[in-house]
């Protein structure tokens, strides 16, 4: 199970820190950054991250009123881990329901301990949670619903947005790709200023040739260096998942 986290750190150095140290635990991906507790909160409720670090060596009060208010909010409560770098917040982030306090320099072993009882906590999603989803495609007065197991990629045509469907039909939206971007499961990702791909459907990344291989026909599609980072993530999941092989 993949764990979404964001970090509430104002310092720039300590928040890249602590993303290195996580990817080596695996199943560990930040969905956003924050500077302050004002930011923290919209990154949370915006979001809704399944772990949230807070860096309290400054302004710890601030940070505490956020979690207050974060159950005005929100009806499940991520789970909190502060870190400072001296004990003074541990009682206070206690009384606050953190689930832990990581003292800096990191402590690999406690960490490893904190991070085995976090997994332990946040069960796998039962079989009868997995539904298959659906989405509108609404012009005018007509409606029409994709179920998005069946799309193979979307396609920018000008204003329009072409749904390219596995058996090879084609739907046609009257909005931009941009629309959709962040209306579809987070199995699509955008690959190019033109395509958005069902990753599921991927079979082979070429670097060299910048292209993803699907699954069906063997389709190619090309990815650009902007969103270089989102096949690099779609890689390292799918290299998570594959058998390893010796050369």
């Amino acid at each position: 199970m993949d764990f979404n986290y964001s970090i509430i750190d104002s310092d720039a150095t300590s928040n890249l820190q602590l993303q290195h140290f996580l990817e080596e635990y695996g199943d560990f991906s930040c969905s956003s950054l924050a500077k302050n507790s004002n930011d923290g909160l919209n990154a949370i409720l915006k979001y809704s991250p399944d772990v949230v670090f807070v860096n309290l060596n400054e302004n710890a009060p601030e940070y505490f009123q956020m979690v207050i208010e974060l159950h005005q909010y929100v009806k499940k409560i991520p789970i909190i881990i502060g870190i400072s770098k001296t004990k003074d917040h541990a009682y206070d982030a206690i009384k606050n329901g953190f689930f832990d306090y990581w003292l800096k320099p990191y402590n690999e072993f406690d960490i490893r301990k904190s991070l085995l009882r976090l997994k332990k906590q946040i069960p796998e999603p039962a079989p009868t949670q997995m539904r298959t989803q659906t989405i509108c495609l609404k012009s005018y007065r007509d409606f029409q619903y994709l179920n998005t197991d069946d799309i193979l990629y979307l396609q920018a045509d000008n204003n329009t947005t072409e749904f390219v469907m596995k058996d090879g039909s084609i739907v046609n939206a009257f909005k931009t790709l941009k629309t959709f971007e962040n209306q579809l499961p987070s199995n699509f990702i955008r690959i190019h200023q033109s395509y958005i791909i069902n990753t599921i459907f991927i079979s082979g990344i070429s670097y060299g040739k910048s292209v993803c291989t699907l699954k069906l026909r063997n389709l190619q599609l090309p990815f650009s260096k902007s969103y270089k980072s989102n096949i690099d993530e779609v890689k390292e999941h799918l290299s998570k998942t594959a058998i390893p092989t010796s050369n």
